[in-house]
């Protein structure tokens, strides 16, 4: 009995002993794991101001530290990268807007400037060809028939009557008008290039590409000036007694004739700025694109732009010409004592070319525009590209 019993004490204690041991593995495995835990998530735990500490269970004098809630200061370290990521993403978004600020003030500068050159070019164009443009806006408003010889003693005679200056008569109002119209003109054409991507980088350019720009830019410019264009016919063809300023011209028409006088020969007037204006810009732009392509200059001289701009001109005015013709016959009928005759575009082209004949009527006056014309829209042409380029130097260098 006391055999036995020794050694079942002995198992016992041996047992015991083993499960102590197991019992302390098991500790420590679990007091490694938490070391672990604390060193990988120590920077969530900095990051979280320490909320987590070690925490005092009941009243024993030791403390026994309790696993540390990963969980929240992972998602807390989260919270805190998206945050840096907000801000960054702030910046990148206020690099775009910047750049889409300095876009639209950069944008709005060339409209400017385009505004600001077509305008000058426009009038220092309009204001060289005056005398010209007003011999042949009287041919062309009458059934006289035009010669060299009869133009010249219309400017001797008007010199005679009313002094050198009565051959710019009218031009007040053709500045009024040409002002806005070059400055709306020149700036629609900048705007349909881009639009319709006329000559952009690495890329062919259609000719009727050019010709729809142009055309488009003479379209626009034309509906919104054409009361002006009204006045100043009006002036050129009458005696200053009549029309004595641009302002009396819009009182007695509307007047005596009613507001929608002042659009009288609209409709042949787009029919013709869509050939002119077309022809004009496409060939301007044409000529310029070839002597880039064939010569080692990427841009023509002031000189080279006015004979491209001669060129341009003279097929452009010669292609609308008989269209011109009517517009002026229609603008001033009443004026001339043709307030009946001259109403519709057919009716009108039917008349002249059946009194007057295609030559002396629907043409009249063409060889003096072929020597107005060239000169008034290469100079239009050539001082609105040299000064668009200096202001864009000036103003977009700073």
């Amino acid at each position: 009995m006391s055999i036995g019993t020794e050694e079942t004490s002995v198992n016992l204690a041996m047992a015991i002993r083993v499960e102590d041991a197991s019992t302390m593995s098991h500790s420590l495995e679990g007091r490694a794991v938490t070391v672990v835990i604390g060193d990988i998530t120590a920077p969530a735990i900095t990051v979280t101001r320490h909320k987590h500490q070690p925490v005092q269970v009941g009243d024993n004098k030791e403390s026994k530290e309790q696993p540390v809630d990963v969980l929240p200061s992972i998602s807390t370290h989260e919270e805190s990268l998206s945050e840096e990521d907000v801000l960054v993403t702030k910046k990148g978004f206020c690099k775009e807007d910047a750049q889409e600020i300095d876009e639209a003030t950069s944008h709005t500068q060339l409209v400017v400037i385009s505004l600001v050159a077509g305008a000058m070019a426009g009038a220092v164009a309009k204001t060289t060809i005056a005398p010209l443009d007003r011999t042949k806006i009287n041919f062309q408003a009458t059934q006289q028939k035009f010669s060299a010889r009869r133009a010249l003693g219309f400017v001797g005679e008007c010199y005679k009557k009313e002094g050198l200056f009565s051959l710019w008569r009218g031009n007040s109002a053709t500045m009024a008008r040409i002002v806005p119209y070059a400055a709306i003109q020149f700036t629609a054409h900048e705007q349909y290039k881009r639009v319709l991507r006329v000559d952009a980088p690495n890329r062919d350019t259609p000719p009727m590409l050019r010709f729809l720009a142009g055309s488009m830019a003479g379209v626009t410019s034309q509906f919104l000036t054409y009361p002006l264009d009204m006045a100043r016919a009006r002036m050129a063809v009458t005696h200053k007694d009549t029309y004595s300023s641009l302002l009396q011209v819009f009182v007695k028409i509307w007047k005596n004739e009613g507001p929608l006088t002042l659009y009288r020969g609209l409709t042949p007037t787009m029919l013709g700025v869509i050939p002119y204006a077309g022809t004009s810009f496409g060939i301007y732009e044409t000529l310029k694109k070839n002597h880039q392509v064939h010569s080692d200059r990427d841009k023509p001289n002031p000189l080279e732009r006015m004979m491209f701009g001669a060129v341009a001109g003279l097929v452009g005015q010669s292609s609308s010409y008989p269209l011109d013709i009517v517009r002026r016959r229609m603008q001033t009928a009443t004026v001339t004592g043709n307030g009946n005759s001259y109403k519709t575009i057919i009716g009108t082209l039917s008349k002249v070319y059946r009194e007057e004949g295609l030559f002396h009527g629907l043409y009249k006056g063409l060889s003096m525009n072929w020597i107005k014309g060239p000169i008034a829209v290469g100079i239009s042409f050539s001082t609105f590209d040299t000064l668009k380029l200096s202001l864009e130097q000036i103003l977009l260098s700073r």
